[in-house]
């Protein structure tokens, strides 16, 4: 891949679970931020243990040559919840800018069963018509917000989430104006569709709204658990459904052969929450960096 388009980072997930605080809870923001920096990273997404003070955080992390390129926010546009998200939004957006970031990574959470208990497959929810255009209107509006401080949003797809199949992730596509984008996640696409073909197809067919990447690999004999018992999202990230980039059952080669044919610019991140009593965080960034070094030459 081209090096000059390409930029790699992790997200602090591995270290410290902010659905599930118990996970990675002795771990410490300058350990996790450390750590991503001697694995040779120089990005990060932000975690709960992350400064909000944009000065300390700054001072913090340029010492470390990382720099930040998302974070994670909730919409609930569906839900009717406009103005309270787009309030919450600029606030969140705001400390994106100052942090330097060009991407606002989103993730609609209206009727959501992540954080629950309820079965991630059996029991997933669904959205009416009008809930669609009502997250459609809504992410047109933030893309106009964001774009005032030269900033892009884009939707992460997400498993227990209303817009998690190819078929939502087309239909949101279609519904938002062209200034909307998409986050990309292997994980997540082969999580729910079980298939190294249907993910490559989605990347394929919205690479050119595709502005920010996670790489995240997959435990097959996880998610068949996960499916057989009814087990939940959170259920599955304890088990280790998700591992880093070529530590699963995902076949990274095509994805970097058709991001770096197509000229992808941006981030890729290295997304893989597990718990980290189990898989140290430190020895799989490390895992992770040395394959994308050898697979994507980056």
């Amino acid at each position: 891949m081209n090096k000059d388009n390409i930029k790699l980072a992790i997200a602090p997930i591995g270290w410290t679970n902010d659905d599930m605080p118990d996970l990675g809870s002795e771990n410490t923001f300058q350990q996790c931020v450390s750590e991503m920096a001697l694995a040779g990273f120089t990005g990060s997404e932000v975690g709960s243990k992350y400064p909000r003070d944009t000065a300390l955080l700054k001072r913090m992390l340029d010492a470390r040559g990382i720099r930040i390129c998302n974070a994670w926010f909730s919409t609930f546009f569906a839900d009717g919840q406009k103005e309270k998200t787009i309030d919450e939004f600029v606030n969140h957006m705001n400390f994106l800018h100052e942090m330097g970031a060009k991407v606002i990574g989103c993730s609609e959470q209206s009727k959501s069963i992540q954080c629950t208990t309820k079965a991630v497959f059996d029991e997933k929810p669904y959205f009416t018509d009008e809930e669609w255009q009502r997250v459609a209107d809504g992410y047109n509006q933030l893309a106009k917000i964001a774009a005032e401080k030269g900033m892009q949003v884009c939707l992460h797809h997400h498993m227990g989430t209303a817009i998690q199949t190819p078929a939502e992730i087309d239909r949101f596509m279609a519904l938002v104006n062209d200034d909307v984008y998409l986050l990309f996640d292997t994980g997540h696409l082969y999580y729910s569709e079980g298939s190294q073909q249907v993910m490559m197809d989605v990347l394929e067919k919205h690479l050119p709204r595709i502005n920010h990447i996670h790489l995240k690999d997959v435990r097959d004999e996880k998610v068949a658990d996960v499916r057989a018992h009814r087990r939940s999202f959170l259920d599955g990230v304890r088990m280790g459904t998700f591992t880093v980039p070529g530590d699963g059952v995902i076949d990274f080669r095509p994805v970097f052969t058709l991001l770096d044919q197509r000229g992808y610019k941006g981030w890729m991140v290295v997304e893989a929450e597990q718990d980290p009593a189990l898989a140290n965080p430190f020895e799989y960034a490390v895992k992770a960096r040395r394959y994308i070094r050898e697979v994507a030459g980056l």
